[in-house]
């Protein structure tokens, strides 16, 4: 048997299993090994311990949830299968050094104690610049939608490209750089998803100003961590998901208040090979230094 393909596989499983309940015997009875052979060769292949990789991956899971919907606590905690709350609370304290309920409320996002999901397949991740972005004067249009952190990647992919497709067709304008501002933070309670605002926007210079809806957006000069993405437009949210769920986590650094910067520099100008439409993008996240 592989050992490296059957840890990997297993990685890949445990990822879309978290929110089930997971005994020993079954990851076992997954991997094929006996439980104690499976907990010595992920340990040797990961250096870290079965049981605490899962709890680790729950939490991180959980900080997602509580940073970007409203879900009530007990409903997070239930859904990454902790026993109560209490416990919830205990294991969420231990590995992020604060509170459930102060690491929603905080202003600043600090990356520090998310444990990225691993993967015996080396693939390249995306790396990262620190810039300073000066300060810009921006015009556009901003809409709103919501949706559950599980529908975020395909919902956020059909509304970026429908969001786009309108303004485009209605300013009649082709820019060479395009700006995607985007902002996301935990629904109505009733709600209790995700809920993102999007605006397409342009240097003032190229929108009329007869645009219906229009609205002025001032970016103060500030630190931001850069990533750029060139390929099919449909990978972009795949794409930003690995910044948030990796990258970010592995650079150690704490998003402050502002909006994501999405700049497009090629917006479906071009086909690639295979037919589908390309993009280039600088993806900027506010952070501070």
């Amino acid at each position: 048997m592989n050992d490296s393909r059957t840890i990997d596989d297993l990685l890949n499983w445990l990822e879309i299993h978290l929110d089930q309940p997971l005994s020993l015997d079954q990851v076992a009875a997954r991997s094929g090994y006996s439980k104690w052979h499976l907990q010595r060769k992920f340990k040797e292949t990961t250096g870290l311990i079965l049981g605490a990789y899962i709890r680790a991956r729950r939490l991180s899971k959980a900080a997602m949830a509580l940073r970007l919907t409203s879900k009530p606590l007990a409903g997070i905690a239930q859904q990454y299968c902790f026993e109560s709350q209490q416990s919830f609370n205990r294991a969420f304290k231990k590995q992020f050094s604060q509170t459930p309920a102060l690491y929603r409320r905080s202003m600043k996002w600090d990356f520090q104690g998310i444990q990225p999901p691993l993967s015996e397949n080396s693939r390249a991740l995306p790396s990262g610049e620190f810039v300073i972005l000066p300060d810009t004067s921006l015009v556009g249009i901003t809409q709103s939608y919501s949706c559950s952190l599980e529908q975020l990647n395909q919902c956020r992919t059909q509304l970026r490209e429908s969001f786009w497709r309108q303004f485009l067709d209605q300013t009649q304008i082709n820019p060479p750089v395009l700006y995607g501002l985007c902002c996301s933070g935990p629904a109505s309670v009733l709600k209790g998803g995700n809920e993102v605002w999007y605006t397409t926007a342009v240097e003032p210079h190229y929108l009329s100003a007869s645009l219906p809806d229009r609205e002025t957006h001032r970016l103060p000069s500030g630190d931001y961590v850069q990533f750029t993405y060139t390929g099919p437009s449909v990978g972009l949210q795949s794409f930003i998901l690995d910044l948030y769920g990796i990258c970010l986590p592995l650079l150690r650094v704490v998003r402050r208040e502002g909006c994501d910067i999405e700049r497009f520099l090629e917006w479906n100008h071009r086909r690639a090979e295979d037919g589908q439409e390309t993009v280039h993008c600088d993806y900027l996240i506010p952070i501070v230094r």
